[in-house]
């Protein structure tokens, strides 16, 4: 018995799809005066100048497959970085690496290109053609690039039934709910088989049971295509629901990079420690955090993954007697889980 579904979508030692190096942006008059030296900007420079710091010296990879969520409160610069990877927002330092290559050394007309065929973009505002049907606007992308109709309705039709539409292919933007119209955006960028996809709060117009309907969605389409992921929020559940690792961003910096799980029981930073002190721990810590030893049992009530979350097989352990043995993916036995140290991580005693 498996009682809970390992949604890892990636492998920590997955190679780099995206690295973001050194990345700074500034805004206002003086911005553009400034010179950056080998090591940044000099800080007296700064401060005379009047330019506000939107992104500080952000320097990150995400891996081949990985949902890598960056999250901080309103006016952290969490928006204006995943722009700058995109270069719809122009850096005013650093480099910008899809695979290897330096976004920032491109032409715009290869960016456009580089866009059309190898990003796919979401954001909060659904921004659907409202002229168009459901088919017409999940095709449009295509349309853009040149793709003959036939071929191009085929490929719409296709994400369309992969999001849960199929049968509303002609249905306008205005027939729809919120959470079919959100579905509509990320069917339209999932249309030219992106490569990697920018995700800005797509989620966080929508009301919270159809937020959550859209994460479970979010979820089962990674688990089928795998994408390399950048997913910007504000919410802390969202992000430890979604992510294989978080960045949290404070005054355009990037003060940690980890796991949930290590951001929550190692913060780095007081503020780090103050933005995750009211998380349950359930939610984040994993059974292989908190399981105990095998020590020759051999008459186990179950099985469980070694990556699932503690909330996630907390039912199942504490409606059944006995051990539950962990495993791997690979099937390795490597551990047991009890009720006892299940209960310890619910009343905040227990785990790491």
């Amino acid at each position: 018995m498996t009682a809970a579904i390992d949604t890892t979508h990636y492998r920590a030692d997955a190679p780099p799809k995206l690295a973001c190096r050194g990345v700074w942006k500034l805004f206002g008059a003086g911005a553009d005066r400034l010179k950056p030296g080998a090591d940044g900007f000099d800080p007296d420079s700064l401060a005379a100048s009047g330019a506000v710091i939107a992104v500080r010296d952000a320097s990150f990879e995400i891996g081949e497959g990985e949902i890598f969520v960056i999250m901080g409160l309103s006016g952290s610069g969490k928006s204006t970085l995943v722009r700058c990877l995109s270069r719809l927002i122009e850096p005013s330092r650093g480099e910008v690496l899809l695979d290897g290559r330096n976004l920032l050394a491109a032409s715009e007309r290869e960016m456009i290109e580089i866009r059309r065929h190898k990003m796919g973009m979401v954001f909060q505002h659904f921004a659907l053609l409202p002229h168009l049907t459901v088919l017409g606007n999940v095709a449009f992308p295509l349309a853009i690039q040149g793709v003959p109709r036939e071929k191009r309705e085929a490929r719409a039709r296709e994400v369309i039934e992969l999001v849960g539409l199929k049968g509303r292919e002609h249905h306008y933007p205005r027939e729809l709910s919120g959470g079919q119209q959100q579905r509509v955006g990320i069917a339209r960028s999932l249309a030219v088989e992106p490569e990697i996809w920018f995700l800005d709060e797509p989620f966080s117009a929508l009301d919270p049971l159809i937020r959550r309907e859209m994460q479970d969605e979010f979820l089962r389409l990674q688990r089928l295509l795998h994408k390399t992921i950048a997913f910007i929020t504000h919410d802390f559940d969202e992000a430890i629901r979604l992510a294989d690792r978080i960045a949290i961003m404070k005054d355009g910096a990037i003060v940690q990079i980890g796991t949930p799980e290590e951001v929550v029981t190692r913060p780095a930073t007081p503020y780090v420690a103050e933005f995750t002190r009211e998380v349950p721990r359930a939610k984040v810590l994993s059974v292989g955090a908190v399981m105990g030893p095998i020590d020759g049992a051999t008459d186990f009530a179950g099985e469980l993954p070694v990556k699932a979350k503690i909330a996630e097989v907390a039912p199942a352990v504490l409606a059944r007697r006995g051990p539950f043995l962990v495993v791997t993916e690979e099937g390795e036995r490597v551990g047991t889980l009890t009720a006892e140290r299940v209960i310890a991580v619910l009343a905040g005693t227990g785990g790491a």
